[in-house]
Order: C-alpha cells, then structure tokens, then sequence
C-alpha cells in the first residue's frame, strides 16, 4: 500500500464510523485495564458477561482484593484461564494499591510492569482511556498488517511500529479500533468479506482474484 492508498483506507473507514469505540464495557480506567487483562483468549462478548456481575460488586482495586482469589474466580470462571487471570487481576489489584494510590498508571513502563499485562494490553490502556496514539496489535491486527498490504511484518511488534510509522497522524487516535472492527466483522480470518469491503480498492490482498493470497 502506498500513501495515497493509505489515505484512502482510513478516510474510508472514518466516513463510515467517525467515533469507534472498543467493544468492551467499562466505566472507569481500571474497569478497562481489568476488562483488557481478563480478553487474552476470549471474546469481548464473553468478557463483558463476566465483568457485568464482577463489577457490580467489585469495580476498584480495593474491592477485588476484598473479594479475594476464590471469591474472583468464582465471578470470571466463565472466562478461559480463569485461575491464571484471576490470580494476575488480584496482584495487579495489590500493585496498583500499594505503590500507584489505587490509580492506574499513565506510562507504558508501570503499566507493563503489572501481573499479566504485556504490551498489548498497556497500548490499549493508552490509547482508550488516555488517548494516546498507540497501536495494540492483536490477532486482527496483525492479519490485516500483513494481508492488505498495510503494515507486513513477521511479529506483532513489527507490525506495530510499521503502523504507527504509515498511518498518518490524524488517524492514529482512533485506526486501532477501526482495524479491530474492520478485522473482526469484514477482513476475517477464514472468510474475508472482500465483496462487502468498502476499502477492497486499496487493499493489496489478491485472494479475491484468484491469485495466492498474502499471509
């Protein structure tokens, strides 16, 4: 993809969804960093289900320490590793606590240092709840980075720093929940939706000619 193509792509995108917003339900900053750490391998559906019970009895650091290990899993067993993720949720409930006054962390070196949040997780924090212009590379992601041509690179962080070098400014804020949306609803996985694909001009994926598709 070059520039001009690139340009094309995310005012495309921007025309048909001006505001987009993550998937997951959350009304603080910490109910988004527990509801990113609890996403790894699940879906937003499934994350939102659980999170609905536990952050009603449970949505600050110093709550889900009250509520305890088991009184936390017993809230997100619906999840997949739930045992893993609650134990992370609960330290990183006791760190926040202890060293941050309950807060979450603006910077991605404290964020990152948090059981169970990787850079993944620290870029969507930055981004959603503090606007900052970062790239959370997931599966989606890192499918379209490679497939349309945008940002091809072998490991998500590649992608990531190809990305935030390729996309122009103004779209920066808000292109990790577009490519999310565009990922998850029409650049899928098994089946793109190319013939539904309102940005398929521009996109370097040739598996709707006939030709090998890209990775």
């Amino acid at each position: 993809m070059n520039a001009t193509q690139i340009e094309t792509f995310f005012a495309t995108l921007q025309a048909a969804n001006p505001h987009p917003q993550t998937e997951l339900h959350y009304a603080s900053v910490f109910e988004l960093l527990a509801a990113v750490l609890l996403s790894a391998q699940a879906t937003d559906v499934g994350v939102n289900k659980a999170t609905r019970g536990l952050f009603a009895v449970a949505n600050t650091p110093q709550k889900i320490i009250a509520l305890g290990l088991e009184g936390l899993e017993a809230q997100i067993k619906t999840i997949g590793l739930f045992r893993s993720k609650a134990r992370h949720l609960l330290q990183t409930c006791e760190i926040l606590v202890a060293q941050h006054g309950g807060v979450v962390p603006r910077t991605r070196e404290a964020l990152e240092a948090l059981p169970g949040v990787g850079r993944k997780t620290a870029n969507v924090v930055l981004n959603v709840a503090f606007g900052e212009p970062t790239m959370a590379v997931d599966t989606h992601l890192f499918r379209l980075g490679n497939r349309t041509g945008l940002a091809p690179g072998k490991t998500p962080l590649a992608v990531e720093l190809k990305l935030l070098k390729r996309i122009p400014k103004k779209y920066l804020v808000d292109a990790h929940h577009w490519l999310i949306l565009h990922g998850r609803y029409v650049c899928q996985a098994r089946t793109p939706q190319c013939g539904q694909c309102a940005v398929a001009g521009v996109c370097g994926f040739k598996g709707k000619t006939g030709l090998p598709p890209k990775p």
